[in-house]
C-alpha cells in the first residue's frame, strides 16, 4: 500500500475530464493535476516538441513525490508515453482514442474519429487504425480544444464552429464518433447535437480502470477511503484555475 499522490498531466484543462473518472474509480487516492496551459495546445506542435514538454510535465510531478503518472492527453500519450516508460520504472498510464469499443459496436456504418492534427499524424494512431480502423474516418479538428480551454463548452460560437468543422464528415452519415482529445469530452452535448445525436466514445473510463489495475498489481493502492485533489497550472493564472475548478465540478456524462 502506498499513500503517495498520483500525478496527472495534460496540455491544459482537457485532462480534467480524465481526472474526474480517476477520482470516481479511485476515491481514496490523492491526485495532483498539472495543466501546461502556458504551452497549450500540444495538438498542433511537432512530435519532438511535445516530448520535450511532456518531460517537463513529468519533472514537475516527480518533484511532488508521485507514485504513478497518468498522461491525460491523447497527443502527449502518442508522442511521449513509449519514451517515458523506457526512461522510468514507475507506472505511466496513457489515454488513447476509444476506437476499439466504437469498432466493436459498429453496425456497418462509418465511425468519425475527432482529434488534434498531431494525434492523427503520429505512428501510434496509425497502428490503432490498422487494428480497429475499418470504416473509421479521421477528422482533424484544429481550434476545437481551445473552446474547452477557455471554458466555452456550449453556445452559438461553438455550434457554428462545429457545423463548419463537421460539414464534410456529415455527408458520410457516421453512426458514431470517437472523441480523440480529452478536451472534447467537455463538449459532448454540443458535439452530439452537431453530429445528429450519434453515440460518442472516449477513452477516459478505460484509462481509469487501467490505472486501478496497475496500482493493484503493484501494491500501490492508498490505504485511505477519501483522497484529495490539487490543481496546478504552468500559466500562473487565476482565470485558468477557476476554469479548472469549474470543469472538475461538472457532472460526468456516461
Amino acid at each position: 500500500m502506498d499513500d503517495r499522490p498520483i500525478g496527472v498531466f495534460d496540455s491544459g484543462t482537457g485532462g480534467i475530464s480524465v481526472l474526474r473518472n480517476l477520482i470516481r474509480q479511485l476515491p481514496g487516492e490523492d491526485f495532483i493535476y498539472y495543466g501546461d496551459d502556458k504551452n497549450a495546445p500540444y495538438g498542433t506542435k511537432p512530435e519532438e516538441q511535445i516530448l520535450k514538454l511532456a518531460r517537463k510535465d513529468v519533472a514537475f510531478l516527480l518533484d511532488r513525490n508521485v507514485k504513478a503518472i497518468v498522461i491525460a492527453c491523447n497527443t502527449a500519450t502518442s508522442a511521449a508515453a513509449k519514451t517515458l516508460r523506457s526512461e522510468m520504472e514507475m507506472p505511466i498510464i496513457g489515454v488513447e482514442p476509444a476506437l476499439k469499443p466504437a469498432q466493436l459496436a459498429r453496425k456497418g456504418g462509418y465511425i468519425a474519429v475527432l482529434a488534434t492534427p498531431a494525434t492523427l499524424r503520429q505512428r501510434k494512431f496509425t497502428e490503432l487504425m490498422k487494428l480497429y480502423g475499418d470504416h473509421a474516418v479521421p477528422l482533424p479538428c484544429p481550434g476545437l480544444m481551445e473552446f474547452a480551454q477557455r471554458g466555452e463548452t456550449q453556445g452559438e460560437r461553438l455550434d457554428a464552429f462545429l457545423a463548419d468543422t463537421f460539414r464534410d464528415i456529415l455527408k458520410l452519415r457516421p453512426e458514431s464518433a470517437v472523441l480523440g482529445c480529452t478536451h472534447y469530452v467537455f463538449m459532448k452535448q454540443a458535439i452530439s447535437k452537431a453530429l445528429g445525436g450519434i453515440p460518442l466514445y472516449d477513452g477516459n473510463e478505460g484509462t481509469a480502470r487501467q490505472l486501478k489495475r496497475v496500482l493493484e498489481q503493484r501494491g500501490l493502492l492508498s490505504t485511505r477511503s477519501v483522497g484529495s485533489v490539487k490543481l496546478c497550472t504552468s500559466a500562473q493564472s487565476d482565470a485558468v484555475m477557476e476554469t479548472m475548478s469549474r470543469l472538475l465540478d461538472m457532472p460526468i456524462e456516461d
